[in-house]
């Protein structure tokens, strides 16, 4: 595998792509966002050589369907396609995998992984080398997405304004889906609230102590619920709610780290 060739072929794809577009913009630095988290966990779990150039070239690759979701239809809603459906298109059907790594023994491994990234939750059947960069993916996607949530506006994350999006409450279910400390199921969703919590929900569902000890070095909880403001009295007082089950689980999880 050869890292640097995947990065350039990746820049060269991208030409297609309107780069000066905001949606695009945050999706080229996310895919580089993940490719350092990847890196980062595989360093933390003390890989081999072998496995952490394949976490990055699956970090690498794991959203190339995403900038044709966005020239098809202007949107991040894989209601209308998967992302990770395209990308496996892409990669697979289409043959560009061979671009990116010479070699075919790692394709069903990175087929698996790019597959389930994004999903609700793994299937149990997945073991070895196939659930260890399954998790490493997801974890790396979140962690970057944490990052992605705290500097790019919120009208192009959510296709709504900060001022409207203080106007809205947080669902009963998705309130107390948060504070039973379950992940959230996009298809729960009820507001736009309800979609900024769901990605903070993303603390319940890390693999690793090196994901979780990032969450709790980089304030995440803080910084993302400090991000949105509410109009509504209720829903103020279930960011709070929110926050203390947040730290309250963080604190479980991590009290054996180091």
């Amino acid at each position: 595998m050869n890292f640097l060739n995947a990065k350039k072929i990746f820049a060269e794809y991208l030409r297609r792509y309107n780069t000066s577009d905001d949606k695009i913009r945050l999706k080229i630095v996310h895919t580089y966002g993940v490719v350092n988290a990847a890196e980062a966990i595989a360093k933390g779990l003390h890989l081999s050589q072998e496995d952490t150039d394949l976490a990055r070239h699956i970090a690498l690759l794991h959203d190339i369907g995403r900038f044709e979701q966005l020239r098809r239809y202007n949107s991040f809603d894989d209601s209308i396609i998967p992302h990770a459906e395209l990308s496996l298109t892409i990669l697979f059907d289409e043959g560009m995998i061979s671009d990116f790594i010479q070699e075919r023994c790692y394709d069903s491994l990175i087929y698996t992984a790019i597959k389930y990234h994004g999903v609700y939750s793994l299937p149990p059947s997945l073991t070895g080398s196939e659930l260890l960069h399954s998790q490493i993916i997801r974890d790396a996607d979140k962690l970057d997405n944490f990052r992605v949530k705290e500097t790019d506006s919120i009208l192009t994350m959510l296709d709504v304004t900060e001022e409207d999006l203080a106007d809205e409450r947080i669902s009963d279910h998705m309130y107390e889906s948060f504070l039973n400390h379950k992940p959230i199921l996009n298809s729960e969703r009820e507001t736009h609230m309800d979609m900024w919590i769901s990605y903070l929900a993303y603390i319940f569902d890390l693999n690793f102590d090196v994901s979780l000890a990032y969450v709790e070095e980089h304030d995440i909880v803080n910084k993302l619920l400090n991000r949105v403001s509410s109009n509504v009295p209720e829903t103020r007082e279930r960011i709070e709610a929110i926050k203390a089950a947040a730290y309250q689980y963080l604190n479980a999880r991590t009290r054996f780290i180091g």
